[in-house]
């Protein structure tokens, strides 16, 4: 019971800093609902965009838990403070790219027929996050590094003690007061930048105070570029990050393909988006976990743990998902009800939780796989999945239905076209993603000498 309370503990305090975090754009859809329906309109486009582009960076980063984790198993503190200086590289080029990114959205905007009364207010938003992306990835890394040594206080109470910044900012930059005019969706945008360099330089501080990072030697000067080292890093977290774009962007295109319908579906659909969001922080809590662990075994050379573990992480996932689900589903009126008081936002939206409902299951499950994988360096094969299904049966699957018909149905014209759609996909993608990791920890098994029993 030890290794599971070990992973228990560790997805639990993750999940609260997550939960903080997640909790930002819970206030920013709160706020701009109640500021007015063209605002959480801009927001649902604008936040499309910018965590499509955010979380690929993110999951590149990200994908060095497993590299720090072994480090950390294998006993190499040093090791782990070199790796991390070498890290910052990606850092920069990672910032850089993003920025461009998000500072030129036009194309974007223009190929998926965002309305034209829309587009000023969406780059706008987008402008000012383009500035707060890399202190948001900064502490990526910072994040990355504690969860991966077993250290996810540090990174939870940053993230919850930020609520008490980033509420009343949202709040007052949205609607205006005192010398500041209302800003509408923009001020949500101000607000999570202020915030996003708060947080950064909090984790700097930490690193550098902070008597438990003193082994790792992590202030010295940065190394030139080690191409062995970059490359590994590479290896590892661009088919993770790409892999992570696929699935965002099937996820967050649907906003933009939504966006046609007006405003009513645009709004029902970014309550149910940010739902499904907030729902996934808890498999994606267990999935940080329970890498951090199988990582932390295979390092120290014991791959019986690391199944064992792995198993562990898996069945919890599959548990809380199916009861979140059943939740959602039960109370899904009541939930749309605490977003808006507009009665026909609340029943479109109601009619989507149930397709989220589904949706959470599978995302939990294939959530778990995936990051577990990455402690195999298993990258590739997830993104080849990924694509042919997350957008070849979610994302093209939906936008046929919601616009041409199919399966003997007409044009629905609906977000629960795109819905089903995804929810389709994303069961058929944790089906495949489950047969992998079996197929993997079974491997592992065969293949490595027995040196203790499975932890219990």
């Amino acid at each position: 019971m030890r290794e599971l309370w070990i992973i228990v503990r560790h997805a639990l305090t993750v999940l609260a800093g997550q939960l903080a975090v997640m909790a930002f754009g819970v206030t920013d859809t709160i706020v701009s609902g109640r500021h007015s329906q063209e605002a959480l309109a801009a927001l649902s486009i604008g936040s499309a965009v910018f965590i499509s582009v955010y979380v690929a960076l993110m999951g590149v980063l990200q994908a060095l838990l497993p590299v720090w984790a072994e480090q950390h198993g294998a006993g190499q503190p040093a090791e782990i403070g070199k790796s991390l200086r070498q890290s910052l590289y990606l850092w920069v080029s990672a910032s850089l790219l993003g920025m461009a990114l998000l500072l030129s959205p036009g194309a974007i905007l223009q190929a998926t027929d965002v309305p034209q009364a829309l587009r000023d207010q969406v780059q706008a938003y987008l402008a000012v996050l383009a500035f707060g992306l890399p202190p948001a990835l900064l502490f990526r890394l910072y994040s990355t590094l504690n969860q991966a040594l077993g250290w996810p206080k540090l990174v939870a109470w940053l993230q919850v003690g930020s609520l008490l910044v980033k509420v009343p900012l949202s709040i007052w930059f949205t609607f205006g007061g005192g010398p500041l005019a209302a800003q509408g969706a923009v001020g949500c945008a101000w607000a999570t930048l202020a915030v996003n360099y708060l947080l950064a330089a909090l984790g700097l501080w930490l690193l550098r105070r902070n008597p438990a990072y003193a082994p790792l030697h992590l202030w010295r000067w940065p190394e030139p570029p080690e191409r062995t080292a970059l490359a590994r890093f590479l290896r590892l977290g661009l088919p993770a990050g790409l892999a992570i774009l696929v699935e965002v962007t099937s996820f967050t295109l649907m906003a933009l393909f939504i966006a046609r319908q007006g405003t009513l579906a645009t709004a029902a659909h970014q309550i149910a988006a940010n739902l499904a969001a907030v729902l996934y922080m808890v498999p994606l809590s267990l999935a940080i976990a329970t890498s951090a662990r199988v990582s932390f075994w295979r390092g120290s050379g014991n791959e019986t743990h690391a199944a064992a573990a792995a198993w562990k992480g898996f069945w919890l996932a599959a548990g809380m998902g199916c009861g979140l689900a059943a939740i959602l589903f039960i109370a899904k009126q009541p939930i749309a009800g605490l977003y808006t008081s507009s009665p026909q936002v609340i029943a479109l939206s109601a009619g989507l939780l149930t397709w989220v409902a589904a949706y959470h299951v599978a995302d939990a499950l294939q959530t778990l796989c995936i990051f577990v994988l990455r402690s195999w360096h298993i990258t590739l094969a997830p993104l080849l999945l990924y694509g042919l299904l997350l957008w070849g049966l979610g994302l093209a699957g939906g936008y046929r239905l919601a616009y041409h018909g199919g399966l003997g149905l007409a044009a629905l014209h609906s977000p629960s076209a795109f819905w089903a759609a995804s929810a389709a996909a994303l069961a058929v993608v944790a089906l495949a993603f489950t047969a992998l990791l079996a197929w993997v920890l079974r491997q592992g098994r065969v293949s490595a000498p027995a040196r203790a029993e499975s932890p219990d």
